[in-house]
């Protein structure tokens, strides 16, 4: 609390100046004040180097160093303040005033020091001698405050007391610390995460604080998904698709003629969505608050009376700023995770629903539309939540605005207002080419990716014919008449951005103009005010209509899924006129007619035509016939894949089923072969053995848990197979569909499969029915099924099998099967070759090796390249273009600045033509500016996006082959599409952003340097505060963004993989299964974007804060510069607090 003595002796100078005008300060006075502020110096000074060995035995909280950091930062500034102040009104300039603001401003900054470097800064400022020192001073302190007479005076001395109460209460923590263990956790427990989000204090809540301890993490170290924030109870996708499920299935037992997905979502989610509003409501109108407060105080300024009054608004200005950062942060957290329950709701029903729907009834859409619900359909859902909310809240704040612009200005507003409704058809024209383009844009992407598949499919036939330079010509042609729409788009969107930029200023030219035209004068208040009032304004009006256009894009994609969602489900034992059942047979089908198509009114041609069928339980039926016979469909019908539209099919029985061509996992060995069922070691391994798969898997680099990459790249044919077969059998199902299992097999491996696996003791009793041209298969069947043309033409034993039916199967060139050392003679020749198939298997094993993810920044590297492939010239024509925009719009303001002040005043030397002259030179040098960085970046962004495609096709064909052997297609194709559209589309409009922004804080810094010199004391702190949060927020963001890209690779990837697979999936009724491991791939997707969205909130409502403490400064300083401790103008406040609020108010 010495800081007191200073602040108590500059008092007093300085009322004897303005009372006496030549008082040298008291003595006492003077020994007090600088001699304590000495004596605090020495004390830190001593304690700091004392202690410098000494041990902390708690750790320093966020807030303990804020009060170690903060409060010290804030009283060095006012300090300085104090010492500029006096200078200025110490007109004999005796030195010996300067020594106590002076020595107070080295104590703080000792005080900082201490805190940052030393060893042990919480024992050195709560040490007994410290404590005790400050606690002596407030009995000073209580004793000076009624001698104050300047609010920097009083600011200082609260924060002298803030300090010592601070250290004080520091102290009496210290004197019950908590025991930290030795060694910390190197992975904290999601328990105790959960505990600290659930548990944590409101401040913590309300300030995500919570964040904190993953913001460390992140800024010092690669951040991993175990430390990611656990997703509240409310947000487990599971219970999110239940529950819409749950509502979609009501409407479904109501006997809806068509259930509504719209319905569904408003059943669940239709309450929480209407709190949200009434949040909304309260803070859209808080948000006006702002503009109002700011006439009553800009009023205040031009009359100069009531200081309390003055304060009073000021600081109702600044809470109004720090209100609202609470509440937008608030509402924004809270409509992210509704969002966030969408989605995961609507992914998760899609995901099921495309796992129960049978292959007949999905063949009404396309595996690319309903790739589609999952990606475009699913997003434009949850955009359904801003667009609902914004259809009424826009209205609403453009009509408060309108009626606020009307009590400024009467009807001149109109101008300006016809000006911005004139541009809406415009900007709706623009985007309705913008649409068209893009379309035409996505079409000719679709055929350049799918050029791209072909290329990486055949790398090796094209490399080995020389032909890979003429196909990438090729790709590039596609590309150049895909660019031209791109090129289409960006100039379109050029225009868009040129007309949201200028629309402010061409709303004020027009209204002012008018207003001053019909004879009224302009008064600082109506011209800032209705400055704020045209930024709250302009953007509701701009995005009115891409709400609606948002708004339709989400109803149709909610047509668009409920049609899906309405499709029958799979039923694998059905009965159409029949009630037949037999427990002695495994199959029984009865005059079974069944088509691929699921549309019951349109004509349709039957695939499986009049079958009857019987299958014995435990036999081993053989379904031979031509190509195109009805083999395959045969089983299909019998899975309940196909529609059946007369006769019935009934299964006795449990079924496994081996495709035609195997659909493998990405996953590892024994993954496959399990297929959700628990591990049965002895079961395990006969099987292996029974599918020839023991030998393959020792080759392999890790056995049975080596990686099988996407599509089973990196098996052969017959391994697939073999792996298909395995899985069915190690089941253990009642029925075995088999479609051909043995023909992508040599004659050896399928004897050894047929004794071992089909014939062996894992299936011999088992009802078995296969698709096949085996001829050992045939001779060993129980009964045979000859199919042609979708129907049973015979079917019996095989010594009954006239050979009239067909020559091909004639059982007379029987392969002789009585080897018995097929299986040793595959083990020696395995075994001749295994240092060449172990290399093989090494070189296989890298291909899934998973995707690597950068550490730490981004290279400036990479920022240069892209300058570069942007070019040199049109990069400097942006930046260039986009600093002289600024500096013309903030000429404009400081224009319109100086003409209310002239006009207040009453000492205008020019006409009210003259300003407007000015006003509209102003606006058309920012109209031509903005116009000139609108387009370069257009061109810029082209100009790159051509040469990294080009540079990313010439590094693709000039690569070995064994870069294809080891890296998978899927992850090349996603550079060339979602990669490369961010680069052609994301970047260039983040960066115009960013590019806008740093201009806009820029010039409003030098503004509010140029017009409040004492914003440069306020400037260092807060610049410091800010950038030690863009540094701890970066690292974190950083990584919590490439955790993200990571995280939704395998929600696509599961969701392609099921498409192909999802007959296996119901065959083996393991829907439940494939559910949850889709449910765990969403949750961790999940936990990144909520972990993103909160560390975003976190930074957004300190950097509000910081604002609000800038517009709270500007507003108070400009109360005091009205009371005469230093000159103001009428039109400088307004113009500085509409900077303030318009940056950070009126958002």
């Amino acid at each position: 609390m010495a800081i007191t003595f200073t602040n108590f002796t500059f008092l007093y100078m300085d009322a004897n100046l303005e009372r006496l005008g030549d008082i040298y300060p008291s003595l006492s006075f003077m020994v007090l004040g600088f001699g304590a502020n000495v004596v605090t110096l020495l004390l830190i000074l001593i304690l700091t180097i004392t202690r410098r060995n000494g041990r902390c035995n708690t750790r320093k909280s966020y807030i303990e160093k804020c009060l170690l950091y903060v409060i010290p930062a804030l009283g060095a500034c006012l300090s300085c303040v104090d010492l500029l102040l006096l200078v200025r009104t110490n007109r004999r300039r005796e030195v010996i005033l300067c020594f106590v603001p002076l020595s107070g401003f080295v104590m703080w900054i000792a005080v900082i020091l201490s805190s940052k470097f030393a060893c042990c800064a919480c024992h050195v400022f709560t040490s007994q001698i410290l404590c005790f020192w400050w606690i002596f001073r407030f009995l000073t302190d209580a004793l000076h405050l009624n001698m104050i007479f300047t609010l920097q005076e009083i600011c200082l001395i609260m924060l002298d007391i803030a300090f010592g109460i601070s250290i004080n209460v520091l102290r009496i923590k210290q004197a019950h610390p908590k025991i930290i263990p030795l060694e910390d956790p190197l992975i904290e427990d999601d328990d105790d995460q959960k505990r600290i989000e659930k548990n944590g204090s409101w401040w913590d809540l309300f300030t995500f604080g919570y964040i904190g301890s993953i913001m460390k993490h992140g800024s010092v170290k690669q951040l991993e998904f175990e430390n990611l924030l656990t997703l509240p109870p409310e947000m487990d996708p599971f219970t999110c698709c239940e529950n819409l499920l749950r509502c979609w299935q009501l409407q479904e037992c109501n006997n809806y003629s068509t259930p509504s997905l719209i319905w569904s979502i408003s059943g669940v989610y239709g309450w929480p969505c209407f709190r949200l509003g009434l949040l909304k409501v309260f803070n859209d109108c808080i948000g006006f608050a702002g503009p109002l407060l700011l006439n009553r105080l800009i009023k205040y300024l031009e009359k100069g009376s009531g200081s309390s009054v003055g304060y009073t608004l000021a600081i109702s200005l600044g809470f109004i700023s720090i209100f609202k950062s609470f509440l937008d942060t608030q509402y924004t957290f809270r409509l992210s995770k509704l969002k966030l329950k969408l989605r995961s709701s609507i992914m998760s029903v899609i995901y099921r629903k495309c796992l129960w729907v049978n292959t007949a009834n999905r063949s009404g859409f396309s595996e690319g539309e309903i790739q589609t619900f999952m990606s475009v359909d699913a997003d434009r859902i949850v955009n359904l939540c801003n667009s609902l909310h914004d259809l009424w809240s826009l209205p609403l704040q453009i009509g408060i605005a309108l009626y606020l612009l009307y009590t400024q200005v009467k009807f001149a507003f109109l101008s300006g207002l016809a000006i911005t409704i004139l541009l809406i058809p415009v900007n709706k024209w623009i985007s309705v080419l913008i649409a068209s383009a893009t379309e035409k844009m996505m079409k000719l992407k679709d055929e350049r990716i799918r050029k791209t598949g072909e290329l990486l499919t055949n790398i090796r036939t094209l490399k080995m014919y020389g032909w890979d330079n003429w196909f990438a010509d090729w790709l590039k042609e596609t590309r150049a008449t895909e660019v031209t729409h791109l090129a289409t788009r960006k100039y379109l969107d050029a225009w868009c951005v040129f007309f949201w930029a200028t629309t402010p200023t061409l709303f004020s030219l027009c209204t002012f103009g008018l207003f001053a035209l019909m004879g009224h004068q302009l008064d600082a208040a109506t011209v800032f005010t209705c400055l704020a009032l045209f930024n709250s304004l302009i953007s509701p009006l701009n995005s009115f209509p891409w709400v609606i256009n948002g708004l339709i894009d989400a109803f149709i994609s909610t047509r668009r899924v409920s049609k899906f969602l309405c499709c029958l489900e799979h039923s694998r034992d059905f009965s159409i006129d029949s009630g037949f059942t037999s427990e002695d047979l495994a199959v029984c089908v009865e005059d079974a007619s069944c088509t691929w198509s699921s549309n019951v009114e349109e004509d349709y041609n039957l695939t499986i035509k009049q079958v009857s069928l019987r299958v014995p339980k435990g036999s081993f039926v053989a379904v031979i016939g031509e190509v195109g016979s009805g083999k395959t469909s045969l089983l299909n019908s019998l899975l309940g894949e196909m529609r059946c539209v007369h006769g019935s099919i009934l299964l006795n029985g449990s079924v496994a089923y081996v495709p035609q061509v195997p659909w493998i996992l990405s996953g590892t060995v024994r993954e496959n072969i399990l297929f959700g069922k628990p591990f049965d070691s002895k079961r395990y391994f006969e099987t292996l053995s029974a599918c020839a798969l023991d030998v393959d898997i020792s080759l392999m680099v890790g056995g049975d848990m080596a990686c099988i990459g996407d599509k089973g790249v990196n098996l052969s044919g017959g391994q697939r197979a073999r792996f298909a077969l395995a899985r069915a059998v190690y089941h253990g199902s009642d029925m075995y569909l088999l479609d051909d299992v043995l023909s992508a097999v040599d004659s050896q491996v399928g004897c050894w499969i047929l004794q071992r696996a089909l014939l062996g003791p894992l299936l011999n009793k088992k009802t078995r029915v296969m698709c096949t041209h085996n001829i050992q298969a045939i001779s060993c069947a129980d009964m045979i099924v000859v199919m042609d043309k979708g129907k049973v033409n015979w079917s019996g034993s095989v010594t009954d099998m006239p050979k009239s039916i067909s020559p091909t199967f004639s059982l007379t060139n029987e392969f002789d099967m009585s080897s018995p050392n097929h299986l040793t003679k595959r083990k020696e020749t395995l075994s001749i070759k295994e240092d060449g198939v172990d290399e093989i298997s090494e070189a296989a094993a890298d291909i899934v090796k998973l995707e690597e993810r950068k550490e730490g920044r981004v290279e400036m590297m990479v920022y240069r390249n892209y300058a570069v492939f942007s070019g040199w010239f049109i990069t400097i024509v942006i930046l260039v273009s986009a600093v002289l925009m600024q500096a013309s719009r903030n000429g404009n303001d400081l224009w319109l600045s100086y003409w209310v002040d002239k006009t207040g005043k009453g000492v205008s030397h020019y006409s009210t033509s003259f300003y407007l002259m000015v006003l509209c030179i102003f606006c058309i040098i920012n109209l031509i500016l903005t116009l000139v960085r609108a387009f370069s970046f257009a061109f810029g962004g082209l100009k790159a996006a051509v040469h990294v495609h080009n540079a990313l096709i010439s590094k693709l064909i000039n690569a070995p082959t064994q870069f294809f052997d080891q890296t998978p297609s899927g992850r090349i194709l996603n550079r060339f599409s979602s990669d490369l559209y961010t680069i052609d589309d994301s970047l260039p409009f983040i960066l115009n952003i960013l590019l806008a922004n740093f201009v806009g804080l820029l010039g409003i810094i030098v503004v509010l340097s140029y017009v409040q010199v004492l914003f440069l004391l306020l400037l260092l702190p807060f610049w410091y505060i800010y950038s030690k949060l863009q540094v701890f927020y970066r690292s974190t963001s950083r990584e919590l963004r490439r955790l993200d890209s990571v995280s939704r690779s395998p929600i696509y990837a599961s969701f392609t993989e099921t498409l192909d697979g999802s007959s296996t999936i119901r065959a083996f009724k393991s829907e439940e299964h494939f559910v949850g491991r889709f449910i765990e791939h969403l949750t961790l997707y999940q936990r990144t974007s909520y972990s993103e969205i909160i560390a975003s909130l976190w930074l957004s409502l300190r950097l509000q804060l910081l604002g609000s403490m800038i517009v709270l400064f500007v507003a108070v300083m400009a109360v005091l510069g009205s009371g005469g401790n230093f000159p103001i103008s009428f039109g400088t406040p307004g113009l500085v607090r509409n900077c303030s609020f318009h940056k950070y108010i009126g958002k």
